[in-house]
């Protein structure tokens, strides 16, 4: 069997896509809108020493292997590979075809890679170091980059579109709208933004609602650029964005907390001081927004510590469902008040992001180099997939934290209009 054939096996004859390699073996349509280039020794033992997700990952970032035509339906047709690997007895059948040569290549995995050793001497999963070093290795890749990626919103969370045609700016400042009035937010109350980015719910909130904020975040790179951008927008007597971990935030007496992003970072075991933390910062009758990505049930892992996302872009990321999110805001003692699933909005988010990023491609490779772009092309078009299929959500949940009488401070029907 020649390499085009045993690549073609572990993707599966009926995903309908041309398969090239080294070799000159060729395999499936000839006419197929897609197609997987073989270039090297190197990516067949990629594949060998991990077959599946991680293997062909590594082969791509690292160059080895090519995609030739539109990377979201190249993932969309390899959605049951992508997501599940491949069968054991698949495994076994390209182990037997690619023989024992592969194997003894011992290829190191691309720089792009975090090496779980690395991790682990930052101390155990979710310490303050380690926190800051997995924040470090995805928001500092660059802001020039980002802002290619993300366009002048410099949101990199999901937006909320309001109608079809609404662009992805329209929809970042509709997002954080809807955040805004949520919380109830009034010229003079006090708002703390935890994991802001690069800062665009503390300028939206400064700048539209005449809010005091505080917005913290573990990436040097968006602090400095948040605080310009609140200079630029004359608002520093209302806002500020500091480099610091939520969990030093030392002020409290605040009317309304917003978490845009960050519990995906926290850890299921840190939920309840996470949230426990938050309720503490709260007046009697303020509000917690939380948005974050979710699992659609409890059945699925929490994490795929082995899994390309985790590997290369959400080091220690951890996904929970938002019933179980929900009861440990309620143990804690807020009382949920509203709740809405926005994965169709990130599906389309991300879609303008890929865009964004084809469109600077040449930028981006020039700035962050081949292989840090080419994580990026596959996360976010493997992401598009998975919010579409219903294999990741995004929820919002508003809690409150009750007065000493059980009072709310909430109208009976809010008056917004909340999609």
């Amino acid at each position: 069997m020649r390499l085009a054939e045993i690549f073609e096996m572990v993707v599966g004859s009926e995903a309908g896509i041309r398969f090239s390699a080294y070799d000159g073996s060729t395999a499936g349509p000839k006419n197929a809108d897609i197609g997987i280039e073989v270039r090297s020794p190197a990516a067949v033992a990629y594949l060998a020493q991990a077959p599946g997700e991680l293997g062909l990952a590594r082969a791509y970032v690292s160059g080895h292997l090519d995609v030739h035509g539109d990377m979201y339906s190249l993932l969309s047709r390899m959605w049951s590979l992508t997501i599940n690997d491949i069968t054991m007895g698949r495994k076994v059948a390209v182990a037997r075809a690619l023989g024992v040569k592969p194997l003894l290549m011992r290829m190191p995995p691309p720089p792009q890679e975090v090496r779980r050793s690395m991790m682990a001497k930052m101390g155990s999963r979710h310490a303050k170091q380690r926190d800051a070093e997995a924040i470090h290795h995805h928001y500092d890749v660059s802001n020039k980059f980002y802002s290619w990626v993300l366009g002048p919103s410099m949101a990199y969370t999901c937006a909320v579109f309001p109608a079809d045609r609404s662009t992805l700016e329209e929809a970042q400042y509709a997002k954080f709208d809807l955040v805004a009035r949520k919380l109830g937010l009034k010229p003079g109350m006090r708002l703390l933004d935890v994991g802001c980015g690069w800062g665009g719910m503390v300028v939206h909130a400064a700048r539209e609602y005449g809010v005091r904020v505080l917005g913290v975040t573990l990436s040097r790179r968006q602090a400095e650029w948040g605080q310009k951008a609140i200079a630029e927008a004359g608002l520093s007597e209302l806002a500020e964005v500091r480099h610091m971990d939520y969990r030093d935030v030392k002020e409290s007496g605040f009317d309304a907390v917003s978490s845009i992003g960050l519990t995906e970072h926290i850890g299921k075991e840190q939920l309840p001081f996470y949230f426990r933390f938050l309720y503490g910062k709260l007046v009697p009758g303020g509000r917690l927004l939380n948005h974050c990505i979710t699992r659609p049930t409890g059945i699925e892992k929490t994490i795929n510590a082995g899994g390309f996302i985790n590997r290369y872009v959400f080091p220690d990321g951890e996904l929970e469902s938002v019933g179980y999110l929900v009861r440990q805001m309620e143990d804690i003692g807020f009382e949920i008040r509203h709740e809405e699933n926005l994965r169709e909005h990130y599906a389309r988010t991300l879609r303008d992001w890929c865009a964004n990023l084809d469109a600077h491609w040449d930028e981006a490779v020039e700035e962050v180099g081949l292989g840090t772009a080419r994580v990026w092309r596959l996360y976010m078009a493997g992401c598009v997939v998975g919010f579409e299929r219903n294999k990741i959500q995004l929820h919002q949940v508003l809690g409150v934290r009750l007065d000493a009488e059980g009072g709310a401070h909430m109208p009976l029907r809010p008056s917004l209009d909340w999609p």
